[in-house]
């Protein structure tokens, strides 16, 4: 599958748009068998306790190196079509493997991306997006992402801490509720979306006897030059990869990949 220009007219209007089968049944096979056996990402993971106590676990990075999950979020399928939508050069924000288990995994509070990105790391532009491509199935059992349809013309709003998690005002979120849209994404695994960094958006507690796993990566306009945050990586053109996942040798991400520590 590729980005098209149909993609990008529902990305605009809705605030998101998921592309099916946008990575093939051997690809995503291979990454999540990688994931879940990868000691360096389970020695790096790290949980996060929502509103009710449930902890959901990730690992977080933002420098690329020669491993397969930087080849897949270079992966020219992907940055053609988030230099679609950012109208230039696509830069490497950060990536993460959300890992929420049967029954404990913790919801996300409502949030925007950018409300973080704004206020901790200093970006002063929205020119920023994030892709999700499910390694698993994401259903509404299992606490699938939910988008408030065409939040993202709201602009950023405030945002406060819920639980561990930074959360967005919730009478602004309760608005936005009764005028706008609530979708599920439920998802297969190889399904991609792309989603703008002011679309207001949360995910359930997974309760059921299902994981859900995805890899999240966050881009920025190469120019939306971040005055605080300090990872050259957000700013630093991504160089497309143009080879085949499958076919490539797979190396484990490294030490130097400048983890997240909680």
């Amino acid at each position: 599958m590729k980005f098209t220009e149909e993609h990008l007219a529902a990305y605009h209007r809705d605030g998101y748009v998921v592309v099916r089968n946008f990575f093939s049944e051997e690809e995503i096979s291979l990454l999540y068998k990688i994931a879940t056996e990868d000691d360096l990402i389970s020695k790096k993971s790290y949980d996060r306790t929502d509103a009710s106590g449930l902890k959901t676990k990730l690992a977080l990075w933002y420098s690329l190196d020669e491993s397969l999950y930087s080849k897949f979020a270079r992966s020219a399928r992907i940055i053609e079509g988030v230099e679609q939508i950012l109208g230039g050069k696509a830069a490497h924000y950060h990536s993460k493997l959300m890992q929420k288990e049967p029954r404990t995994g913790g919801a996300w509070e409502w949030h925007q991306d950018y409300g973080y990105w704004y206020k901790n790391n200093g970006f002063l532009f929205p020119e920023m997006l994030s892709v999700v491509t499910a390694l698993t199935a994401a259903t509404k059992e299992n606490g699938c992402m939910q988008m408030i349809r065409g939040s993202h013309k709201m602009g950023r709003v405030e945002h406060g801490f819920s639980g561990e998690q930074v959360g967005a005002d919730m009478e602004k979120v309760n608005e936005a509720l009764k005028i706008m849209p609530l979708d599920y994404l439920e998802m297969n695994p190889g399904d991609t979306a792309f989603f703008h960094c002011n679309i207001l958006h949360a995910s359930a507690a997974n309760l059921s006897d299902k994981p859900r796993w995805s890899i999240i990566t966050a881009y920025n306009l190469a120019s939306n030059k971040p005055y605080k945050d300090i990872h050259t990586s957000s700013y630093t053109p991504v160089i497309p990869f143009t080879g085949d996942l499958l076919k490539e040798e797979v190396i484990s991400i490294s030490d130097d990949a400048d983890f997240l520590e909680k």
